[in-house]
């Protein structure tokens, strides 16, 4: 699974980077979007590909858009006035299930995206046996993320959510994170992850013209996340009231292995 996350990319600076219009609509290209501990309900950044409105027959563009982190289904309710009815936070679904399952399923076919990140946290429980005085078992935070320091992108899901009482209201833009089986060593953190989308499937993936070929749902091949690896972090990041670099400080510990305890868990 993905519920929580780290990124540190400027709207401006990601749109320029992938030459994508910036719809953000942030009063400056850098600086201030950093946030180490993303959590779901927040907004976040998203990459889709489509048509201009005002020129629907020219060729789609990437653009670079804010959704709240929680798919919000177009058939949801309203509980007042242009704010939906809370349902399940559906900040995650399976790629194997998405394109069956009534939340997702008009998504998978329309409107799918990329969620650009610096990299995702995940939680191994020790064993009961391990346990602390108090008989609760111990959760160790560890951070996957690329190993030179590029980003990475996710697969994801949007939704456009209306008050169809209020036509003229603002529509409310919402995503969710595409999961799939974990992969290599990564399954001793964790047994799902993101699901990336590697730089070659995104005409596919973004295409807002047609499906995206069912390959692109499955579990990925070791290669594609060869350049990936885990490491323990602080328990700062259990709270999402905590923020900073120093979530990403490596530290010693962590029931993984007594070699990975070391540093790093390398995907290879």
């Amino acid at each position: 699974m993905c519920g929580r996350y780290a990124t540190t990319t400027a709207p401006g600076r990601l749109a320029a980077e992938l030459d994508a219009v910036d719809e953000t609509g942030a009063d400056t290209p850098t600086g201030g979007f950093a946030n180490y501990n993303v959590a779901p309900t927040t907004q976040v950044l998203t990459v889709v590909e489509r048509h201009d409105r005002d020129h629907p027959d020219d060729d789609p563009k990437l653009r670079v858009r804010r959704m709240r982190w929680g798919l919000i289904p177009v058939w949801t309710k309203v509980a007042e006035p242009g704010v939906p009815v809370k349902g399940k936070p559906l900040f995650n679904a399976r790629a194997d299930k998405a394109a069956t399952t009534a939340s997702f399923r008009d998504a998978v076919k329309y409107r799918r995206c990329l969620v650009p990140m610096d990299g995702w946290y995940e939680w191994v429980v020790e064993p009961d046996v391990l346990a602390g005085a108090k008989g609760k078992a111990a959760k160790h935070p560890f951070y996957m993320s690329a190993a030179d320091g590029s980003r990475l992108y996710m697969a994801g899901l949007w939704s456009v959510w209306r008050d169809r009482a209020q036509p003229t209201s603002e529509p409310l833009l919402s995503c969710t994170i595409l999961t799939t089986d974990a992969v290599g060593d990564l399954t001793r953190v964790h047994d799902r992850m993101p699901l990336p989308m590697p730089r070659e499937s995104w005409d596919a993936w973004l295409d807002p013209g047609h499906p995206a070929p069912a390959s692109l749902l499955e579990t990925p091949s070791a290669d594609t996340v060869s350049g990936i690896v885990a490491r323990p972090v602080p328990d700062l990041v259990n709270s999402v009231r905590n923020n900073g670099p120093q979530l990403l400080a490596t530290v010693s510990g962590g029931p993984v292995s007594d070699t990975e305890q070391a540093g790093q868990i390398s995907l290879l």
